[in-house]
């Protein structure tokens, strides 16, 4: 994608007027910035009217300013430091209130959430995991946590979950060597993304598993491998990764499994509760309050 962006402009560069020379240079030197502007303050930028970027992006063949910019987002997907996302943060926020606006961005991305994840792929996801001898689960860095959420379910449920929680090639390739064609392979990875899920959903595909990607966008290098591609949009650009949409997608997934598996889990959960009771596992205030009582009389 980035060849592809900067060929055309490097391709119309001569027959540009100077205005949307100066919006071609301005991009070739700070995508990373000029993905995330809006089309005003891009021409506010480098100087020029919100028209002049908009015909600019037609000039290069896109249809209208939108595609421009997710072409510009695709090529910096994998590509923003750290400190390039505290710079991009603090530009898209500016002065305004951090507490709103963050969380007015998360509700954006549940909304984008289920607006692109394909119904088909979850419904086929949720019937090959309820069918799977074993289940994997991969996940690492920001997206332990997460992998981790749904491993904590899945490990009440069924008796044959398996968490990858390495960046290690050794250690992840001797926690999969086994996987086989009755098995799946959940991989969850984000921006910027991780190596070592690609080669585990890679290998998990050979092996004939089913493979489930859990990722941002259909640009993800998770999707080549995945059998059931599951869209949920993060923020890449941001200084922390958001992973509000992936963790309610996730939520679905637990949802939809148990309602599946009702009776099964039913029984399971009635044995797990009795089990919680006699261990005393959770606080009951109730009872807490009664005892207070009895030795204050």
């Amino acid at each position: 994608m980035i060849t592809h962006l900067l060929t055309r402009i490097d391709l119309l560069m001569n027959s540009f007027s100077k205005g949307q020379k100066r919006i071609a240079l301005y991009i070739e030197e700070h995508y990373d910035k000029a993905a995330f502007m809006t089309a005003s303050k891009l021409g506010e930028t480098v100087g020029v009217s919100e028209s002049t970027v908009v015909r600019f992006a037609t000039e290069l063949g896109y249809d209208g300013y939108p595609k421009l910019q997710k072409a510009m987002q695709e090529m910096i997907r994998n590509k923003l430091t750290s400190v390039q996302r505290i710079e991009v943060t603090s530009n898209r926020i500016g002065d305004e209130n951090v507490l709103d606006s963050v969380l007015n961005q998360d509700i954006d991305k549940i909304r984008r959430t289920i607006e692109e994840t394909s119904h088909e792929d979850f419904s086929r996801a949720v019937e090959e995991i309820c069918k799977a001898e074993r289940i994997y689960i991969f996940g690492v860095r920001s997206t332990a946590a997460i992998a981790s959420f749904l491993a904590y379910y899945f490990e009440l449920i069924f008796d044959n979950v398996r968490v990858i929680n390495t960046t290690s090639s050794t250690s992840t390739y001797e926690h999969i060597f086994r996987i086989t064609e009755r098995d799946v392979m959940i991989g969850i990875s984000f921006p910027r993304y991780s190596s070592m899920a690609v080669e585990a959903m890679d290998f998990a595909r050979s092996r004939g598993a089913h493979a489930v990607a859990i990722t941002d966008s259909m640009a993800s290098p998770l999707v080549q491998s995945a059998d059931s591609i599951l869209i949920a949009r993060s923020d890449m650009a941001s200084i922390v990764d958001s992973l509000v949409a992936p963790l309610s997608l996730i939520n679905a997934l637990i949802v939809a499994t148990v309602l599946k598996m009702k009776d099964r889990v039913s029984d399971t959960f009635r044995k797990l509760e009795a089990v919680w009771n006699r261990e005393g596992v959770y606080a009951n205030h109730d009872t807490s309050a009664e005892k207070t009582n009895e030795d204050e009389q």
